[in-house]
């Protein structure tokens, strides 16, 4: 596996070594010693999985407390995913990364506590895998606007598919 640093640095892209051959194709999707090896530390205690239709956004996510470290990737379609540091003390504050994550390219993409995430689906579905390093815990979960200003993401469409919580997320300045 390829491990890069992205222009958020914490932020890191994951790129299988993918083998192809008349009967198909083989990659290692997860390995902890890898990943240890590259600054992924902890255990991921849960999976989840989501399918979206083309336009739809989720996001954008975090949990307070003890916070919740992402390791995600695309098993079916094409997604335009973002993470944004939320860390107030981080000299990267309110800065966004965004990388396409596809079943062709089958890249990941580990965000890590003190960043909010969300995803906007390219493709007519997307399948999304997430592994997380705490539990979902309802009473911790916030959300930040797709759409402020003070962040200022350009997403790839501009009239997203949002489900009535998202639409109420905060913006960046009210974390201060």
């Amino acid at each position: 596996m390829k491990v890069t640093p992205t222009r958020l640095p914490e932020v890191l892209l994951i790129e299988p070594r993918v083998f192809t051959d008349e009967r198909g194709v083989f990659y290692e999707s997860y390995s902890r010693k890898i990943y240890e090896a590259s600054g992924i530390e902890g255990e991921f205690v849960q999976d989840n999985h989501s399918i979206s239709v083309k336009n739809v956004l989720r996001g954008l996510h975090y949990q307070t407390g003890r916070g919740q470290a992402k390791l995600v990737r695309v098993t079916r379609g094409e997604v335009f995913d973002v993470a944004v540091d939320i860390r107030p003390q981080s000299p990267g504050f309110g800065q966004w990364v965004g990388v396409r994550l596809s079943e062709e390219n089958r890249r990941q993409l580990y965000i890590p506590t003190g960043f909010a995430h969300g995803f906007m689906v390219l493709s007519e579905t997307a399948e999304f895998l997430y592994k997380c390093s705490n539990y979902y815990s309802p009473g911790e979960e916030r959300g930040l606007a797709w759409d402020d200003p003070d962040i200022g993401i350009e997403w790839p469409g501009s009239d997203p598919i949002l489900s009535v919580k998202d639409r109420q997320n905060s913006r960046l300045r009210d974390l201060r």
